[in-house]
């Protein structure tokens, strides 16, 4: 952190109430503090003015601009410190907690299951329980019949990556389809990176571990994709460390397969789209996107597996708790369904250009948050057709989901 011009890290702040008091929640997305910070609404404005451009003393003087007072300087600084103490600012302190936690997770032998015993169960016997009731529950697509031919030509789904607890039976209608009618012993999988990252790609050589056993990585495949991109695929891998757009796929693969047959994964985290939704240009100027995705095609066709494509995407983020001023409205959530499917159009035509231009054009205003994997898993495939399996919201006022299933 400079001293003279303090800036915040990336955050998510979500407004919550706590002992009768309206309270904003501050948690770190990357993962690399598990503290969350219960500030009051007013000190907003100060966390607003730590963006690394501001000395204490322009802030000192932006407040006093608004509401005609000196806050003492003190007390600004006795703010940025107990942000600095959790982890929250740009700072020396700081990168030295993200150094020491990226070298023990590019030490470590596999990818850990970052999310079993609190997005899921760690019991295999518990979660296999739950993952079966997907399935069958109202709204499921029904128990998978095992006795189905495979190979007809399933190339790809889009499954959600919300929490299981609320879109199980979402990930049932896509899981479903890939059991029943594919023959595909490598899936790779394109995940939001939420934190966001430098690089368009991140790859790991790690195997995910799951209570099922680990997904494990096919080494060779991604060290091939790597020297075929041109690019540094691995300069962003400890993004992968807590991502979890990632790991609910690779459970899920594996729950599938365990007892059954060997699968391998090839994991692929992905943050371009927005970028670039943000600078007004077309994704494919940045050059790295169109090189990594036609690398990964010629990796395919010289790899002679059976390859499926996943993008763990969930769609819409609308309500306070993702910035907008008011709740979701029974009204409003009839808008994101219309928007959602008439978007999902363009997905199902498989047409990438057509999804990135649906959603540039009110600017993201929904907040589609499986923009990259989608485009990218679009922009893979090259042509073909897709089908609607599943669309489902999470209709909480204060932050509605949307999310789908849909199968190629």
């Amino acid at each position: 952190m400079n001293e003279d011009t303090p800036r915040l890290r990336p955050l998510e702040a979500s407004p919550v109430e706590h002992e009768g008091q309206r309270l904003v929640a501050l948690r770190d997305p990357a993962g690399y503090t598990t503290s969350i910070l219960l500030l009051p609404l007013p000190l907003l404005e100060v966390l607003a003015l730590l963006d690394g451009q501001r000395s204490i003393l322009d802030i000192q003087a932006e407040l006093a601009r608004r509401h005609g007072e000196i806050v003492p300087r003190a007390d600004i600084e006795d703010v940025i410190a107990a942000l600095d103490e959790h982890g929250f600012m740009e700072s020396a302190r700081f990168a030295a907690r993200r150094a020491a936690i990226d070298r023990a997770f590019v030490a470590a032998a596999v990818r850990p299951a970052a999310h079993a015993g609190s997005a899921y169960p760690v019991d295999p016997g518990e979660l296999r329980r739950a993952m079966d009731a997907f399935f069958t529950t109202s709204g499921g697509p029904g128990a998978i019949d095992r006795t189905a031919a495979r190979a007809d030509g399933l190339r790809a789904v889009i499954a959600p990556h919300i929490d299981y607890h609320r879109g199980g039976p979402g990930y049932a209608w896509a899981y479903r389809d890939l059991a029943e009618r594919s023959d595909a012993d490598l899936f790779v999988i394109f995940g939001t990176c939420h934190a966001g990252m430098p690089d368009p790609f991140a790859l790991t050589r790690k195997d995910y571990d799951t209570p099922f056993g680990p997904a494990p990585v096919d080494r060779d495949f991604v060290e091939r994709l790597a020297a075929r991109a041109g690019q540094d695929c691995f300069a962003s891998e400890a993004a992968h460390r807590v991502e979890h757009s990632i790991e609910f796929q690779a459970v899920f693969l594996r729950y599938l397969s365990a007892g059954r047959r060997d699968i391998a994964i090839v994991p692929v985290l992905a943050s371009f789209a927005h970028e670039a939704l943000a600078g007004r240009r077309r994704v494919e100027d940045d050059p790295r996107i169109p090189r990594f995705l036609e690398a990964l095609g010629e990796t395919i066709a010289a790899s002679g597996r059976r390859v499926a494509l996943i993008a763990g995407a969930d769609l819409a983020h609308v309500g306070p708790r993702f910035g907008d001023p008011e709740p979701v409205s029974p009204s409003e959530l009839d808008r994101i369904e219309r928007e959602d499917r008439a978007m999902l159009g363009a997905v199902q035509s498989g047409d990438a250009a057509a999804f990135f231009e649906s959603v540039a054009r009110d600017n993201d205003r929904r907040r589609i948050c499986g923009l990259s994997p989608i485009y990218a898993l679009l922009r893979a495939l090259g042509s073909g057709a897709g089908s609607l399996r599943h669309y489902g919201q999470w209709p909480d006022p204060q932050g509605v989901v949307s999310y789908a299933s849909v199968v190629f």
